[in-house]
């Protein structure tokens, strides 16, 4: 098909409501986010802590790229990265941030809106030590958002240090390299439903503690 207005797409009936709501987004999140799991060992939904990272850069101009979830609790989400990435080096010069969780099979998306902060070395070194041997290789090879000439380039970068590093070898965390918390300002659930008459449910800091739920129309 190769017109775009021409995909249609139904989905089903049901929703959100808000008095079945848990007291916090990350309660319900870490509910979505079960679900998703399954839906992956179902084959219905691929990576399912993909999850698009959009930042500003000083003009104000944004850019987005898909990144993946490596941790989350009451503090935020967590992601790791390259520190000298433009991803970075815009959250350097602006902490605001925007997550969105594509979870098309399941007709969900979660958006997050908040502010990124580095997460302290001992987490970044301690989650590095979980990553596949040919990953934390690949960390020091690549210099992230930086212009190469050619992929060979790259390729020989990595294969010099596996010959540094070889399997079974310790590689230790690039200093260059870590993890960012978003601490979420507010948190988008939405459901598709029938007639694009969707359920978009928002959760924000109440005026005292704790969050309240705000309902969208779509």
């Amino acid at each position: 098909m190769s017109d775009p207005a021409a995909i249609r797409a139904h989905y089903g009936l049901d929703g959100l409501v808000e008095t079945e709501l848990p007291a916090t987004p990350v309660e319900l999140f870490a509910l979505w986010f079960t679900q998703a799991l399954a839906a992956a060992e179902a084959g219905l939904l691929h990576e399912p802590n993909a999850m698009v990272v959009s930042t500003v850069d000083t003009a104000g101009r944004p850019s987005s790229r898909t990144v993946l979830l490596k941790g989350f609790d009451e503090r935020g989400f967590v992601f790791f990265t390259n520190y000298e990435s433009r991803k970075a080096r815009e959250l350097a010069e602006n902490p605001n941030i925007a997550l969105l969780f594509p979870w098309h099979p399941m007709a969900r998306q979660v958006i997050v809106t908040g502010t990124a902060r580095r997460v302290a070395r001992e987490e970044t070194v301690a989650y590095f030590r979980t990553r596949p041997h040919g990953s934390q290789l690949g960390a020091w090879a690549s210099a992230q958002s930086s212009v190469i000439a050619t992929r060979d380039e790259l390729d020989r970068g990595y294969a010099d240090l596996e010959a540094r590093y070889p399997e079974g070898e310790q590689v230790p965390a690039p200093p260059h390299w870590g993890g960012f918390r978003v601490e979420p300002q507010s948190v988008e659930f939405w459901q598709g439903r029938a007639n694009r008459l969707h359920d978009r449910l928002r959760y924000v800091p109440a005026e005292r503690d704790g969050w309240t739920v705000e309902r969208l129309s779509p």
